[in-house]
């Protein structure tokens, strides 16, 4: 007989087999351990060897009863699942009959929407015909009461109408609508009685009108802003309300108590500094800054009223705001300038442009006050408000422009009285023409004084001035650069008509040329430029910044820089030529220079770059400053030119005073005693004074041109001056140390071309100390060796040996020593022919000499750099 497994199960085993334990999360290991755990217990706690058979039984036990358990669940689950089945079928049931009856109120509810359409429909109809009945019935009742209130005044009856006036401010709104169609019938009825009763009518609308503005008036004093609103929207409807914007423009405590005079007493430093071209331009006046400054506060103030108490704000704040620069802003300016005015044309140009910039801020500041429109109510109203405001305003501004419009439009209006046309270009050009003047004024006295009976650039630049100053254009009008001479001559005391000069003396320093004038000229300009680009317009900037390029030009070029040049060329040539000529000449040159460097950085930073917007201005600037800067360099080179030429013909002055015996001296202690010639010396002594006064004075390749100038120059009169004067062996001793001094002046040139060329002539001199016996082969080496020796006989016929030596030469023409002493064209074409050697000679390489020796230039004006 088995035995149930059941039976060996313990309880606390039968808790794990529960169907509630495989529930959510299971796992094996855990669910074993726990059948097991109290066998294993026991298993542990017995001595014995392991014995599995507890643990089969139990296992089996615990099988046996998860199959029942499964079994128990299967069968739950098979019933559920026909409980579903059955649950599924009577939903579907119940869904269809739903969605039937969904149907069957979906379809009636889209036969009452038909219904209730067609009903909508007829509604609509109804509702149209009740309106334009309404309408007709209003019209009518309101063509009744026309004519009624008509037949009323036609009577001498107001009494109705005083009755709807005194019902308040409904009822004075529909007075203001019924007075106004009243006057507007009153004009087309044409009845025997119809001009008495228009004129009753009209004194009535001007008695309500003026009871309006008396209103209105009051609640203004009052700070009433309803009653305000109340009586301008009723005027409004009555005829535009002009009347009513005029009334709070024209009483407004702003127009009424400030009336400003000027107050000199508070700008007392302006005035002073005002005139005075040196200082600072102002950049704030007191009275104008305190009117600006209460104008900003005032419009503040005022935009919340104007858009609380008037149905149209943005045309309301147009008319305040043309009032306030046609009245106040246009009074204080016209103040400032005519005191100006009586001043200097300087100080009224920086006036206007004080008040152009405060003006323009000001502007900027207003713009924010851009209200928004209130429409009326009617389209009458609109048309008659509109046309009110307009015909109540003397600027004419409609009302469709903005408020950023009208203060444009009120900005250029205060400034074209002043400004349109030439005005300002002339003023400008006169106020330049006049500083320039008083500046060069002791400057042009002395020039002129220095020019006197002599015909001149300077006369020449007086008399272009002259013609400048009556040229008129071609309406008629002059020009700006004539009305820039016509100032320069007035003002720089040049009368033409006079030819007695002032008695006043004149000094030395007022005639010579400045950077610090220069650039004080350029800063006056640059001031003025400024006052073109604020005050101009746009499209006239290039223009007008062209026509100051001129009056820049006839200043500092014709008047200043070419007067100095031209003085310096007089000079020159009234210099006694038996005096040396002086170097302080080299000045002018170095201070036209910097001022042409100036004038060209200016020209190039400042007015060109306005010029930008017209290409055609800006290349007639271009070749205009070009021209007028090559006549300062066509100048400049020809002084510098001159100055050589005196240089030169000093050096040539002291070497005819070298004496016949000079190189072929006595025997005596005397002669030995001297370490150089008295013409060495002097010519040395002048040329260190030129090579120190060209350093001071020029530079770059400026300084090298003049100094390679008087250094071929000198050459070429050396090499002359040589062939001239016989040399005896003792001689030569004399004539190797003049060359000596003059090759080491030179060198300090600092010239390697200069030095090269000296070098030859030290070894010409040398062939008066060689040895007869190796002066054959001296000749053919270094630079000798490239001179045809045809070419050096005349200077080897001054050796005092020559006669014995000669026979030693390949020559076929004897050259007796007479010969080469006495001034034979012969003789000067061979000098000619060895000067062109000596530029061939200046490329070949020479034992100790530097390779390749460059080209000298011989003419300084052709390789005087340009300043610019």
């Amino acid at each position: 007989m088995s035995i149930p497994s059941n039976i060996y199960l313990d309880p606390s085993v039968e808790e794990h087999l529960k169907p509630s334990v495989f529930k959510g999360k299971f796992d094996v290991t855990d669910f074993v351990g726990a059948v097991s755990e109290k066998l294993i217990t026991q298993s542990k706690a017995d001595s014995g060897p392991f014995d599995p058979k507890p643990f089969i039984r139990n296992f089996e036990a615990a099988v046996d009863k998860l199959i029942a358990v499964r079994k128990d669940v299967q069968a739950k689950t098979d019933q559920m699942e026909k409980s579903v089945r059955v649950s599924e079928r009577e939903y579907s049931k119940k869904m269809a009959e739903l969605n039937r009856g969904f149907e069957a109120v979906g379809n009636s509810f889209s036969g009452m929407e038909v219904r209730m359409n067609e009903v909508s429909s007829t509604a609509i109809r109804i509702g149209e015909q009740l309106e334009s009945v309404h309408t007709e019935r209003q019209r009518a009742q309101a063509a009744y009461d026309l004519i009624d209130f008509y037949n009323q005044f036609s009577r001498g009856d107001t009494t109705r109408l005083d009755t709807m006036r005194k019902e308040g401010r409904s009822g004075r709104r529909q007075v203001a609508v019924l007075l106004r169609r009243l006057n507007t019938v009153a004009k087309e009825v044409d009845l025997p009685t119809a001009d008495k009763t228009r004129e009753a009518i009209e004194k009535y609308c001007e008695k309500f009108e003026k009871e309006m503005l008396s209103l209105f008036d009051r609640c203004y004093r009052k700070g009433d802003p309803k009653m305000m609103h109340h009586c301008a929207q009723t005027l409004l409807e009555f005829n535009g309300g002009s009347s009513c914007v005029q009334v709070y423009v024209n009483q407004h405590d702003f127009f009424i108590n400030n009336v400003r005079e000027s107050k000199g007493a508070d700008d007392v430093i302006l005035w002073n500094t005002l005139p005075d071209p040196d200082a600072t331009p102002p950049k704030s006046e007191v009275g104008l800054t305190e009117l600006f400054s209460e104008i900003r506060a005032t419009v503040d103030t005022e935009a919340q009223i104007v858009k609380a108490v008037f149905p149209n704000p943005p045309v309301v704040m147009q008319v305040f705001l043309q009032r306030v620069f046609a009245q106040s802003i246009q009074q204080h300016m016209e103040q400032l300038l005519h005191r100006s005015n009586t001043m200097s044309d300087l100080s009224y140009l920086r006036i206007l442009q004080l008040v152009h910039i405060q003006a323009s801020n000001l502007v900027e500041d207003l713009k924010v006050y851009e209200l928004s429109t209130v429409s009326p109510r009617t389209p009458y109203e609109a048309t008659e408000f509109r046309r009110s405001i307009i015909g109540s305003t003397s600027s004419g501004s409609t009302t469709s422009a903005t408020v950023s419009t009208m203060l444009e439009t009120a900005m250029e209006e205060l400034f074209v009285p002043y400004t349109e046309g030439q005005r300002y270009l002339e003023r400008e050009s006169r106020s330049l023409g006049a500083l320039y003047a008083s500046l060069l004024s002791n400057f042009t006295r002395y020039h002129e004084k220095t020019q006197k009976g002599k015909s001149s650039v300077f006369d020449r630049v007086v008399n272009q001035l002259s013609a400048a100053a009556q040229t008129t254009s071609t309406n008629g009008v002059s020009t700006t650069s004539a009305q820039a001479a016509s100032a320069i001559l007035k003002f720089g005391g040049i009368d033409r008509s006079q030819d007695k000069a002032s008695d006043e003396p004149v000094r030395e320093e007022d005639g010579l040329l400045s950077v610090d004038v220069a650039e004080k000229m350029l800063k006056w300009h640059a001031e003025a430029i400024g006052r073109c680009v604020e005050l101009s317009p746009s499209n006239d900037v290039a223009k007008n910044t062209f026509a100051l390029l001129r009056v820049l030009a006839e200043a500092v070029g014709n008047a200043y820089v070419e007067a100095a040049i031209e003085t310096a060329l007089a000079r020159l040539e009234a210099a006694d030529t038996k005096t040396e000529p002086s170097l302080q000449l080299l000045s002018t040159l170095r201070s036209a220079d910097l001022i042409c460097h100036l004038w060209q950085q200016y020209v190039n930073t400042a007015l060109l770059p306005l010029a930008s917007s017209s290409v055609t201005t800006r290349r007639e600037m271009v070749v205009f400053n070009n021209q007028a800067v090559s006549r300062l360099e066509g100048g400049a080179n020809q002084l510098s030119q001159r100055v050589t030429d005196a240089i030169i013909a000093w050096l040539s002055l002291q070497l005819t005073k070298q004496k016949k015996n000079d190189f072929k001296p006595r025997n005596d202690d005397l002669s030995f005693a001297r370490v150089n010639t008295e013409p060495c010396v002097a010519c040395c002594e002048s040329l260190e004074k030129v090579r120190d006064a060209a350093k001071a004075n020029l530079s770059g390749k400026n300084l090298e041109a003049f100094l390679t100038e008087i250094g071929v120059s000198f050459h070429s009169l050396l090499l002359e001056h040589l062939r001239k004067f016989p040399v005896s062996a003792t001689g030569g001793l004399m004539l190797t140390k003049d060359i000596k001094m003059y090759q080491d002046t030179i060198s300090s040139f600092g010239i390697p071309a200069l030095t090269e060329r000296f070098e030859f002539i030290r070894q010409l001199g040398s062939v008066f100390l060689v040895r007869p016996d190796i002066l054959k082969s001296y000749i053919t080496e270094n630079y000798l060796g490239r001179i045809d020796p045809t070419l050096l006989k005349p200077y080897l016929a001054l050796r005092s040996d020559w006669g014995q030596l000669e026979k030693a030469f390949d020559d076929e023409a004897e050259i007796p020593i007479e010969g080469a002493l006495a001034e034979t064209k012969g003789l000067k074409d061979r000098f000619g022919r060895l000067s062109v050697m000596m530029k061939d000679l200046e490329g070949l390489k020479l034992e100790g000499l530097r390779e390749n020796m460059p080209t000298m230039p011989t003419s300084i004006t052709s390789s005087f750099s340009r300043f610019s």
